[in-house]
């Protein structure tokens, strides 16, 4: 026995010097690096050419480093808490109104005031070009400085001049402003008789109470069934996420646990209150921007089977970020922990630590994820995101689309359809007449709108490469075929594509007179995945079959 007693020590105290040895080793590391990083900004600041700027340059070193960690893991200075806090909370004084830079005015455009906001009670509308802030020409400065200047305390005024379409004189206003608290549920409402809608945009203070004041009312008008919406949601707290997931299932219920280095990240999150409903059917729609909380959300439903997934797979986000205070009044959120939801699964996508040859992230392979069980006993997977019970491929955009939708002739459209129209049809019912969309064709045309078509740049890489191994001659015919049907004629296109450019158009008008709740409510109508959660709930067999075990 005695032997065996000296065994183990000898095992243990084995270990613990390796051990030791180990941290001496990774602390002089820690050291030695630091010391490099050190010398080299010091030759820098003597030997290089020009004056640097400590802040900037070490900020530079500081964002690299953060970078190849992971995207989530970020450095806020003192002067970036402005930022951080209307990221975390929702919330921060100002006007309220969406902005964007307007190419051809060069100045920034208010693009929508929030609904009851200080823009929008004292007067302002989608479509005015701002002109000054508080007497400073704003003209060719971008949006993070024209919103910097909109922004100020609580209470403080703040004079706006600004443009209007087919008004001669600027108009000036005198705005207070006041706490702005982004909207987390824009839009709620019945998309069915029977069938409520429930749009959730992030997960920052006050979520919760937003969702469940939504889901009473639409209780309180007697719907039998749910869509909730988390699309392009890309998360936010853990425990508005937490509380939200406990509306649906009861009271005590785990809903996430995280697991990390440091035993104070280890945690398990039930929920705390009182569930609003727990046998209504239900319908949660994702897509590849619903990603951390989303995915908490529905992966905890889907794991107790209280919900059925559809859309595209979520964004695979399996990491949980923690605040630290660092030296003169900045923070590093930094990943701390992994999360699982209530199968033991952990729903991370991709592996920053291991990066690719080219730089890029590598993700695992469905091959290579493992199997859970959810409550009922259906398979689901780790390792890629939530995928969806119900899967729906999203419609494909034509590259004219995005360059539309970011170019500047939507907004001009939008401004003279306005002030041409003092009043529209509701949300749900407006559209555009063939001859308005006529007369947008025109604008098109007229603004010199220019757009790439990727299959032509695409089409010119294989010229080049093809010349340069000595084929393009004989396919010359072939290339010049493929040339002339893959020429740009806005015009023909504009009529090709009228239906998606009408949405598009749409929307931005409905958004003028309804504000976005209005936008959520036009755009739900041709929503295809809408569409197909009606389909889901209105097919009671089919829906208990989803959630079900398939023998």
């Amino acid at each position: 026995m005695k032997k065996v007693f000296l065994a183990v020590c000898l095992v243990v105290c084995g270990s613990l010097w390796i051990s030791a040895q180990k941290k001496k080793k990774h602390d002089f590391e820690i050291s030695k690096n630091l010391e490099i990083f050190n010398d080299i900004y010091k030759k820098l600041d003597v030997f290089y050419v020009d004056t640097l700027s400590a802040d900037t340059v070490i900020r530079w070193g500081i964002d690299a480093m953060l970078q190849r960690v992971d995207p989530f893991t970020v450095y806020y200075s003192k002067d970036d808490m402005g930022d951080f806090r209307t990221m975390t909370t929702g919330k921060y004084a100002g006007i309220g109104s969406y902005i964007r830079f307007h190419k051809k005015e060069q100045r920034v455009v208010l693009t929508e005031p929030y609904e009851n906001s200080p823009a929008q009670k004292a007067g302002i509308r989608g479509g005015d070009v701002i002109l000054s802030v508080d007497k400073i020409d704003v003209e060719g400065l971008s949006v993070d400085k024209v919103s910097s200047m909109l922004r100020g305390d609580a209470g403080t005024v703040v004079e706006v001049q600004v443009k209007r379409y087919n008004v001669k004189k600027p108009i000036t206003y005198k705005i207070k402003r006041q706490n702005i608290q982004l909207p987390q549920v824009p839009y709620y409402g019945e998309v069915r008789p029977g069938v409520g809608y429930i749009y959730l945009t992030g997960f920052t203070e006050g979520a919760y109470r937003e969702v469940r004041h939504a889901l009473l009312q639409l209780k309180e008008k007697g719907v039998q069934s749910l869509i909730f919406d988390l699309r392009g949601n890309p998360g936010g707290s853990l425990n508005e996420a937490v509380d939200i997931t406990g509306l649906f299932i009861p009271k005590g219920s785990k809903v996430v646990s995280t697991k990390g280095k440091m035993s104070s990240t280890n945690r398990t999150y039930y929920t705390t209150h009182l569930p609003v409903d727990m046998t209504m059917p239900m319908v949660v729609l994702v897509d590849g921007g619903s990603a951390s909380s989303s995915e908490i959300v529905a992966g905890a439903l889907q794991d107790y089977d209280r919900a059925v997934i559809l859309g595209q797979r979520t964004y695979g986000k399996g990491l949980v970020q923690m605040v630290r205070d660092v030296p003169y009044g900045g923070n590093l959120k930094l990943t701390t922990s992994r999360y699982y939801i209530p199968s033991g699964r952990c729903i991370q996508a991709y592996d920053y630590r291991h990066l690719k040859e080219d730089g890029s992230v590598g993700t695992l392979p469905d091959s290579l994820t493992n199997v859970f069980k959810t409550k009922a006993g259906r398979e689901v997977r780790d390792g890629g995101g939530i995928k969806p019970d119900v899967k729906v491929v999203p419609d494909s955009l034509p590259s004219m689309i995005y360059d539309l939708a970011s170019g500047e002739v939507i907004i001009d459209f939008a401004n003279r359809y306005v002030y041409e129209h003092k009043t529209i049809a509701s949300a749900e019912d407006f559209e555009l007449t063939d001859a308005e969309y006529e007369v947008f064709v025109d604008m098109v045309k007229e603004s010199g709108f220019t757009y790439n078509r990727r299959s032509v740049d695409l089409l010119n890489v294989l010229k080049k490469v093809a010349t340069r191994e000595g084929y393009y001659e004989d396919a010359k015919e072939e290339f010049e075929a493929l040339s002339s049907k893959f020429s740009v004629d806005i015009s023909k296109d504009m009529h090709r594509f009228k239906k998606e450019i009408s949405t598009l158009l749409c929307n931005e008008i409905v958004r003028r007179y309804y504000y976005q709740r209005g936008g959520v409510e036009h755009q739900l109508k041709d929503d295809q995945d809408v569409k197909e959660a009606l389909k889901v709930l209105s097919n009671k067999e089919e829906y208990n079959e989803l959630l079900s075990v398939k023998e």
